[in-house]
């Protein structure tokens, strides 16, 4: 074989093989040295291929169709700093276990650290940030080089996908020139792919915690963000027959499609509940539960540190199972749904009575401030009201999230939640948008933060590319909103410079921009009208004007409130 024959029929055993491992999305950044691979993506149509010119903002897009699809989606970039512009959707994918494989085209070996023009070092440069990295040999036409790159392919998608699942790095250097064989036949492989297992509890283990529900009448469930696919039909029928408290977390997509027997179980407002200390005193537990990740309420963290229950197990897919407040008494390394037994029954939950009462009393003080107030929650709140049933909503990190987990609350439609919580960050949110709702393909809505808006405005190259149907509600308050719930806000001298951080920009320019349908909102009527007039674009955003300082004061009357009724309720 000549060099270019050698070179198609490489690249052309990687993407085969990532075919038969049942990946279909990659999405590619332009650029010369990653030619090769580019070409036979696009050449092979089983393969859903996206664009996106900035690699940050391309890392995210991928995470987010990752995020929604719990399936593996390739990144493709050439070398260089390309490269490292994917750096902080992998830290995320790794802390958010999702399945990203970041495929980096290099200079070969000769090139490397000789002073070459764009070529750093990219052999394990995620460093611990990925599960597993493997540098490539070059299409050097010998004969066990095809089946290597065949079989390490198979093992970054079975990598990927084993629980815990996330990011995988390959490196794969080319050696000019980058031309294939369009006319090449794809040859059929012996190797076929690798299958990953589940990781299953022992039946001694889930026993014991079956035991330990029975046996128990003060505790509660947390359910956090999940991995993985899972049936809320199946979920409800176990929560339904043990009859217990559920904290589940905006995240773990139990807020949404909730059986009418199974609504007075599910509570919400724990947030807003666990800052009364006469409320937390009446439900003190003896047994937690927590299956997913820690939800993202403070309060429930705190509650959880002060009461450190007798009993805390957390059923976690990880060895290295999640537990930042150091209260976990067991762990059960295991995928949840074999714990959902729906022939549960057990002793009366004492405080299930408490927790649905309190719920119902934060509720109501919920909707009335919906009712009356004009700041960010509110506008939350109208906002979550109006999304249609079939739909999806993402949210940004800081006060939106906050927002969500306050102010969405249970509904029968079929609404799913989704938000960066890995590590929290405020960056690629929008991309992270587009990418859900691509995957998904129905309409979404981001709520976002103008600040965490202005970070990934690159973001919305990705309408220029592929179409969509996403709203960008952007809560404008000139700032970091979350910082003036933070002690730092009362250091007046140094605050706005350091933490408020105002840019006086309005978002007109960069709609006309992207040939998006934009509202200007400074009042709940006009939002209303924004949410209810029918879309006549792919993309719209809607710009609300708020003010920092009025809108911590609201949630603080808020909270306030709530506090002060249950501690009266429950003065004991």
């Amino acid at each position: 074989m000549d060099n270019r024959a050698n070179l198609t029929e490489y690249v052309h055993a990687i993407v085969q093989t990532f075919l038969r491992a049942g990946v279909e999305d990659v999405v590619i950044s332009p650029g010369s040295r990653s030619t090769p691979l580019a070409y036979a993506f696009s050449q092979t149509t089983a393969f859903n291929t996206y664009m996106q010119v900035d690699e940050r903002s391309a890392g995210f897009f991928a995470l987010g169709m990752a995020k929604a699809k719990q399936s593996p989606v390739l990144l493709l970039c050439t070398s260089g700093t390309a490269a490292a512009n994917y750096f902080p959707s992998i830290v995320e994918a790794n802390y958010a276990r999702i399945p990203l494989i970041v495929l980096t085209a290099d200079r070969p070996h000769e090139l490397r650290e000789v002073g070459a023009p764009q070529a750093i070092d990219q052999v394990q440069l995620y460093g611990n940030h990925v599960k597993w990295s493997v540098d490539f040999p070059l299409a050097d036409g010998y004969k066990e080089t095809i089946p290597f790159v065949e079989r390490h392919t198979g093992r970054a998608v079975t990598m990927a996908k084993a629980a815990p699942m996330g990011p995988i790095h390959i490196n794969i250097p080319f050696r000019e020139p980058l031309l294939l064989d369009f006319d090449y036949v794809v040859q059929p492989s012996p190797y076929q792919q690798s299958t990953p297992g589940s990781i299953v509890a022992s039946q001694a283990s889930i026993k014991w915690v079956e035991e330990m529900i029975v046996n128990t009448n003060k505790g509660f469930i947390i359910v956090g963000e999940l991995s993985g696919n899972f049936s809320k039909q199946d979920f409800w029928r176990f929560a339904k027959s043990i009859q217990w408290p559920i904290l589940a977390d905006a995240l773990s997509q139990l807020r949404s499609e909730v059986p009418e027997e199974c609504q007075h179980l599910l509570i919400d407002q724990y947030d807003a509940l666990l800052k009364s200390e006469n409320f937390k005193k009446a439900v003190h537990p003896a047994l937690v539960i927590r299956f997913g990740a820690q939800p993202v309420s403070k309060p429930l963290s705190l509650f959880l540190k002060e009461c450190r229950p007798e009993c805390y197990i957390v059923i976690d897919e990880d060895p290295l199972f999640r537990d930042s407040l150091g209260v976990v008494t067991h762990h059960i390394q295991s995928i949840p749904q074999v714990f959902w037994n729906e022939e549960l029954h057990g002793q009366n939950n004492e405080t299930l009575t408490i927790w649905t009462q309190a719920n119902d009393i934060a509720t109501l003080h919920v909707k009335r401030y919906l009712n009356e107030q004009q700041d960010e929650g509110a506008y939350a709140g109208r906002l979550f009201y109006h999304l249609p049933d079939g739909s999806d909503l993402i949210s940004g990190s800081s006060m939106p999230i906050r927002d969500v987990d306050t102010f969405f609350n249970q509904t029968t439609k079929d609404i799913a939640i989704f938000a960066n919580r890995g590590t929290n960050g405020i960056d690629g949110v929008v991309s992270t948008a587009f990418g859900i709702q691509q995957a998904r393909k129905r309409p979404a809505t981001l709520l976002i933060g103008d600040i965490s808006f202005l970070h990934d405005s690159n973001g919305l190259l990705a309408s220029r590319f592929h179409d969509t149907d996403l709203t960008i509600v952007v809560m404008n308050n000139d700032g970091g909103g979350i910082f003036s719930y933070l002690p730092q806000s009362k250091e007046e001298t140094y605050f706005e410079k350091l933490f408020g951080t105002p840019t006086g920009l309005t978002f007109d320019s960069i709609a006309t921009m992207y040939q998006a349908e934009y509202f200007a909102v400074d009042s709940m009527d006009a939002f209303e009208h924004a949410l209810t007039t029918p879309k006549h674009k792919d993309l719209r955003i809607i710009e609300v004007k708020t003010n920092r300082q009025e809108n911590v004061l609201a949630h603080r009357r808020l909270w306030s409130a709530i506090t002060e009724e249950l501690d009266q309720k429950w003065n004991n």
